[in-house]
């Protein structure tokens, strides 16, 4: 059969792979979300979604929202449909961390888990030297891209307190389901490569559409202060580019 989409044509199977990509990036989505998305009818794109949905591609999820009604139905990827994006291994690496943890204990997951996203660290550093040290936005947006030439279909964006870093995909979510220390060493890099102190929200690995770790708006801490040894003239928190500057966005 085929379907018309965008003044072109293209077979089911194309139209399900495009499904499936829009999925992968935004996490979840209604069904008219991703007809507009797509430039089909709701109708035909709730047939795809059917067929995806008895094929165990996609499941569906109820989120609420602040309008009246019944809550909106969202789809999302399943587990075993996220697979055909690229996890390679994870048996193996199961196998060996679960031989690690018996043997050597706990703490040893937590270095090996240190040690791999260390190499990821020193991949996106580069990526990094180019993006202003004093704009957490710029460096998120920089290490979305370097992240997504890794594999994670990164993305950021600013929301009202701060930013917002999206990996759509994560290359070892199966492992990191079992060993988060994987998810929070990696944290821990992208704090330290953005340089303020993240908040990692959601993650893949622990069933979530995407994984989301919030980016404050402003450097504190260490970078507040001015002067030896910390003292001197404190300045106000720098805000990231917005939509809108409120009053409590401009420093004293």
């Amino acid at each position: 059969m085929v379907t018309r989409v965008g003044g072109s044509h293209s077979t089911d199977g194309e139209t399900r792979r495009r499904v499936s990509g829009l999925l992968l990036e935004r996490g979840h989505a209604t069904a008219a979300e991703l007809a507009r998305a797509l430039g089909i009818t709701a109708t035909a794109i709730r047939r795809h979604l059917d067929v995806m949905e008895s094929e165990g591609q996609v499941e569906t999820r109820v989120v609420k929202t602040s309008r009246r009604g019944r809550p909106a139905k969202h789809y999302q990827l399943t587990s075993a449909a996220r697979e055909s994006f690229g996890h390679t291994y994870d048996d193996l690496a199961m196998e060996a961390l679960r031989w690690i943890r018996r043997v050597e204990g706990e703490g040893a997951i937590g270095a090996f888990a240190a040690e791999q996203v260390a190499r990821l660290e020193a991949r996106c550093t580069a990526a990094l030297e180019a993006a202003d040290a004093d704009d957490p936005m710029a460096r998120a947006q920089a290490l979305a891209d370097a992240l997504s030439g890794e594999g994670y279909a990164a993305t950021a964006s600013v929301i009202a307190t701060g930013g917002q870093l999206c990996q759509h995909h994560c290359p070892v979510a199966g492992v990191a389901a079992e060993f988060p220390q994987l998810c929070e060493a990696e944290t821990r890099v992208i704090s330290k490569l953005l340089g303020v102190h993240v908040q990692r929200l959601a993650t893949i690995a622990n069933g979530d559409g995407v994984c989301t770790t919030h980016v404050p708006g402003h450097r504190g801490g260490r970078d507040a202060a001015t002067g030896p040894g910390g003292g001197g003239r404190r300045e106000g928190p720098k805000p990231l580019p917005a939509p809108r500057r409120t009053n409590a966005d401009r420093p004293d």
